[in-house]
């Protein structure tokens, strides 16, 4: 059943503690049964306080896409940080170089010029970097390739005197395509075999190859055919969302992230507007779904449109009629995006709100 929160103005945005509670716990025992450590992304989440839990439960460090993220978390006193994230430019080289001072930073790199600025910052601070090769996986947004492309290009880095590969990271975002446990399961079974092949022709050149960062929320869920990885970096798992149920990788039950909105006008039958649009849900659509997501307890109302405030629904005006005033609440498409659009959530318990958790590193995007 739907929890309405009265107590709140809407749109609010909620996060179930109860629900995030065991979503951490799960994935944790599933990694440790499979003797894999787990560096979660905290792009999804921005928030001190959901990565604290996630150090809890057992995390080895955090993964940050950019550096401004990095320095809120290093702020508060993370002592672990993957930037999965090319650095490139001198202004961020500078920001790096002063993370680097005071805390364990790891960088990833796919190109000369990202390995020579990294070696520049081990050099200035006389302290190597930690430094991870990319591999592309299979989404072609960066990465070195697997095989001869990515034995050539650590043999050449390797010479830099500031940096020390340390291993190699991969995204294989490819595997949202996906909608079943089979075919999920083959997608992880090919990502490992990848790294895997990656990291013994590494090893077999003489390069180090301690860390095999990679996974997804699905991969981590499937951790048991993750074979050779040493850690992985799941964000999305800790809330879920609707695309994930549309895979099939969780209940409505296991989505920890929801939106309550108010019904502000029924403009025709069968139609509403609610107060939440692209600023509170996202205009991101959802993987093998259509819509702008679920609303909860009532599989019958569509979101069929996004403007900046308004939601737009769609239902059938005699089975259930929805009026002004009336309040509903909404699993997003694709929780990574919403807590960067507040500047904090509502913890919630048993259908009450319980704290409010700030977003630390919203707007952190560069």
């Amino acid at each position: 059943m739907p929890h309405l929160y009265p107590e709140l103005t809407t749109p609010a945005v909620v996060a179930d503690l109860d629900i995030v509670e065991r979503n951490i716990a799960r994935m944790a025992a599933l990694l440790k049964a499979q003797g894999i450590a787990h560096r979660p992304h905290i792009k999804t989440t921005k928030s001190v306080y959901f990565a604290r839990k996630q150090l809890e439960a057992g995390a080895i460090g955090i993964t940050v896409a950019k550096l401004a993220e990095a320095e809120v978390f290093a702020d508060a006193g993370f002592q672990s940080i993957l930037v999965a994230y090319p650095i490139v430019g001198d202004d961020k080289l500078e920001r790096f170089a002063h993370l680097h001072r005071r805390t364990e930073m790891i960088a990833t790199v796919d190109s000369v010029e990202g390995a020579q600025g990294m070696s520049k910052v081990g050099e200035a601070t006389g302290k190597p970097v930690r430094t991870l090769i990319e591999i592309d996986g299979g989404l072609h947004r960066g990465g070195r390739q697997p095989g001869d492309d990515a034995v050539r290009f650590a043999r050449e880095i390797a010479a830099y005197p500031g940096i020390r590969i340390s291993g190699i990271m991969g995204y294989f975002g490819t595997i949202y395509g996906n909608r079943d446990e089979a075919s999920f399961r083959e997608a992880v079974r090919r990502e490992s075999e990848t790294m895997r092949g990656v990291a013994r022709s590494l090893r077999e050149a003489g390069i180090a190859v301690d860390i095999v960062s990679t996974g997804s929320s699905p991969a981590a869920l499937l951790c048991d055919e993750l074979r050779g990885a040493t850690e992985v970096r799941a964000g999305n798992y800790i809330f879920f969302d609707a695309s994930g149920v549309a895979m099939g990788l969780a209940r409505e039950e296991d989505c920890a992230l929801r939106v309550i909105a108010t019904v502000v006008s029924t403009p025709l039958p069968g139609r509403a507007t609610i107060d939440a649009g692209t600023k509170t849900l996202t205009s991101d659509k959802a993987h093998h779904r259509e819509g702008f997501g679920i609303v909860v307890g009532r599989p019958d109302i569509r979101i069929t449109g996004l403007n900046e405030e308004h939601g737009f629904l769609q239902f059938d005006p005699d089975a259930a009629p929805l009026r002004v005033g009336d309040r509903v609440e909404i699993i997003p498409n694709h929780s990574c995006v919403i807590p960067n659009l507040c500047d904090r959530i509502n913890g919630v318990r048993g259908g009450r709100a319980e704290l409010s958790i700030p977003i630390d590193a919203r707007g952190r995007n560069y």
